[in-house]
């Protein structure tokens, strides 16, 4: 799917692959947080090159091939899922209100308003969208955070105002996410891995392991 590649991501802040958007992209990115094993080479995240270890210590997000929603699924549908996924097995966890919603989510939207309770999530704006969809990926804040998407952003102001989102969290994760577009000046992005013309395009069908 990709490479030979040879890179290095510093820890901590906002590093941004820069590069076509595709199925090499795609697998790249999957492979920094665990979950696509390399088929030669190696990777160390943190300390790790075991892709069980390197799951475990990651989140990912924005990625269609792995946390799509449905259509008929809403806000309160999608962070109620999450709640259980996270609670023991043998806790029971009622559908949630809207201050769960706001204790799961405010840290990620920021100022950026916060989706309605029942509004189905394939209606909300795009960027109300990709913030649900990595506060519910993050909830357990682990070092690393992969995020997908960033340019599928049509509205410009939209996508930086996602990107400053994303800073936000790189103050207390590692993030790493993808663009194939220019970045405007002072974004915060603490650095920007040139991968022009060594990732390729299409369509990408993958089996996963884990969430």
């Amino acid at each position: 799917m990709f490479g030979p590649l040879d890179m290095d991501i510093d820890v901590g802040g906002v590093t941004v692959i820069a590069g076509q958007a595709g199925a090499a992209r795609t697998a790249l990115l999957m492979a920094l947080c665990g979950r696509m094993r390399l088929s030669a080479g190696t990777l160390a995240v943190l300390g790790y090159d075991n892709p069980s270890r390197i799951l475990a210590i990651s989140a990912i997000a924005c990625l269609n091939e792995l946390d799509e929603v449905r259509p008929s699924v809403t806000v309160c549908d999608m962070v109620t899922e999450q709640l259980r996924w996270d609670s023991p097995w043998y806790k029971f966890v009622p559908r949630v209100s809207e201050a769960e919603v706001a204790h799961m989510c405010a840290d990620t939207f920021g100022d950026i308003e916060l989706p309605p309770l029942n509004a189905f999530v394939d209606d909300l704006p795009e960027i109300q969208q990709l913030l649900l969809r990595i506060a519910v990926a993050n909830t357990k804040r682990p070092p690393l955070l992969v995020v997908g998407r960033v340019d599928k952003i049509a509205d410009d102001l939209e996508r930086a105002a996602l990107l400053q989102r994303l800073v936000a969290l790189g103050e207390h994760q590692s993030v790493i996410t993808a663009d194939v577009n220019a970045l405007p000046p002072d974004t915060g992005v603490h650095a920007v891995v040139n991968m022009h013309g060594l990732l390729g395009a299409g369509d990408i069908g993958v089996m996963t392991e884990g969430r």
